[in-house]
């Protein structure tokens, strides 16, 4: 059974007739150009807007769940988050047991751990940098221990070193039972780590698979209006516009 069943979403000029399914266990990269509908897809897949169609989680349509039964099994990241106050790193990602109406304290250390962010506990998130931010940001949704996680540009504007702590994180998640669906613009760096691609164009699915099926030079450059070269053998993949 798949962990989540998308079909016909739709939503006036953002989302036109989009249908998928992931797998448990498995990793989707969501890509396309600025505009094409990646936020609007995470966001309609989590129950955050009015989409039109059908969305069933683990055979259950979404709608007929509260709000609260979602949270527990949707991990929601969006691409931008802060804090209105100046709140310690613990105090933060305590926040994800919010749905479980809990304070798990070993939900909570596991969710640092995993990040590799225990030495920050006590700082305030106002004096970490943008890249530490992200990964607390990561880590208050795995406290929630959801079965998938909703990821919109994780890895958007980090450094390498970042970018490959926050991706790896997601990979271990999507393991057994769990899976992740991420939004993301680096093509070459989703290509080491997705099992499968969507890739929107105007709203609308321009090619869905595995990665030697989407990541092509010609849907690519048809999708994006713009010649791409692409060598998914090199290590890592290359994908560049020419």
């Amino acid at each position: 059974m798949a962990l989540i069943e998308a079909r016909n979403l739709t939503l006036p000029n953002r989302l036109a007739g989009v249908s998928l399914a992931l797998s448990p266990g498995e990793m989707l990269g969501v890509i396309g150009p600025n505009g094409a509908g990646k936020s609007s897809l995470l966001q309609s897949l989590a129950g955050l807007l009015p989409v039109e169609g059908e969305i069933r989680l683990a055979g259950i349509p979404l709608h007929s769940l509260t709000s609260v039964e979602r949270a527990r099994q949707i991990g929601y990241l969006p691409q931008f988050c802060d804090s209105a106050w100046t709140l310690a790193v613990e105090e933060i990602v305590a926040l994800g047991r919010l749905p479980w109406r809990d304070r798990n304290a070993a939900a909570i250390r596991e969710a640092m751990r995993e990040t590799g962010i225990e030495a920050m506990a006590k700082k305030g998130i106002d004096r970490l940098s943008g890249g530490e931010q992200a990964r607390v940001w990561l880590a208050r949704v795995l406290a929630g221990t959801p079965r998938l996680i909703l990821a919109d540009e994780p890895a958007a504007s980090l450094d390498l070193n970042y970018q490959a702590k926050i991706m790896d994180t997601l990979r271990q998640h999507a393991f057994g039972s769990r899976g992740v669906i991420l939004a993301i613009h680096d093509l070459a760096l989703a290509a080491r780590y997705c099992d499968r691609f969507c890739l929107l164009k105007q709203g609308r699915i321009h090619a869905f698979g595995p990665p030697e099926a989407v990541l092509t030079e010609a849907a690519l450059s048809e999708a994006f209006d713009v010649p791409i070269h692409v060598d998914l053998a090199h290590s890592p993949p290359i994908i560049l516009p020419t």
